[in-house]
């Protein structure tokens, strides 16, 4: 029976990965910015939204997410759809050399 080859990973890595990952694949947003101004805690907009509250926080932190839950984030916030460049930017374009 072969036996499976062990990884050890600190904390410190994994943290590190994730923040690489983050800000490499996960796009900035104004979720927070709007949501503050609005008073409007983390569970609430969650709740509007149809969303966990980590769901929220993990987006707000600067993770991608899913064209509907984009969806529902902007329409919880009392915004219209148009409004979606507002709260989630578009990739930012690559500088011409």
């Amino acid at each position: 029976m072969k036996k499976a080859k062990q990884i050890d990973v600190t904390r410190e890595e994994v943290t590190e990965g994730e923040s690489e990952a983050r800000s490499r694949d996960g796009a900035r947003n104004n979720v927070r910015k709007i949501r503050e101004a609005l008073l409007m805690s983390k569970a609430e907009l969650a709740r509007k939204a149809g969303l966990s509250a980590l769901t929220i926080d993990r987006i707000e932190s600067g993770y991608d997410c899913r064209v509907d839950t984009k969806r529902k984030i902007i329409l919880a916030l009392g915004l219209k759809l148009t409004d979606k460049d507002k709260v989630f930017a578009g990739p930012k374009p690559e500088s011409e050399e």
